[in-house]
């Protein structure tokens, strides 16, 4: 497919906030139908990875914690960040270790996702690990982790009914659906 003509022009950008993971800035534009306007738009530092650990069973393993921006507890995948100096692989093994103990034989990427393209840049490599070994988790300091083995009806059980609404998570389990009935499992 051909990539269409970018409608937007941008008169000027002014930086309004930066810390070590985002910076935001606003963007003065001439909008698609000729008019002035304006555009915030949340730069991130690193990228996202996440992964979906899968035992021989066909369960899976899932991360609960507090979500401070939802002021609410969220079940994902084991999920972090990826610097500039790190590869997306390197990353979510670490993640995968750290948040959950678990390490894998086979990591596969299932997905590459812009999470929130609407006002944000911020993209998310989305793994799904095979050939698992356990151990000890080390969380950061900053994450209060449930570790939790679900079978996958129950994982796929908690997606739908919006238990699991985390945006790589559900990318995750709609793709490990897709897997399933395919008859790739």
């Amino acid at each position: 497919m051909s990539t269409p003509e970018n409608p937007w022009r941008t008169v000027s950008t002014r930086r309004v906030y930066e810390n070590p993971w985002i910076r935001v800035r606003e963007d003065q534009v001439i909008r698609p139908d000729g008019k002035p306007g304006i555009y915030g738009v949340v730069e991130f530092q690193n990228r996202a990875v996440g992964v979906l650990p899968v035992e021989d069973d066909g369960s899976v393993w899932l991360v609960g914690q507090h979500r401070y921006p939802l002021n609410g507890y969220s079940w994902e995948i084991p999920e972090g960040g990826c610097t500039r100096d790190e590869t997306p692989e390197g990353a979510v093994l670490r993640e995968l270790k750290e948040e959950t103990g678990i390490t894998c034989d086979r990591l596969e990427l299932v997905s590459t996702s812009h999470l929130s393209n609407s006002v944000s840049d911020e993209v998310a490599y989305i793994y799904r690990a095979t050939g698992l070994t356990h151990g000890a988790s080390q969380p950061e300091g900053d994450e209060r982790l449930e570790v939790r083995r679900v079978s996958w009806e129950e994982a796929w059980r908690m997606y739908r009914e919006g238990e699991i609404t985390d945006s790589m998570s559900v990318v995750a389990i709609l793709e490990e659906a897709v897997r399933r009935l395919e008859g790739k499992e």
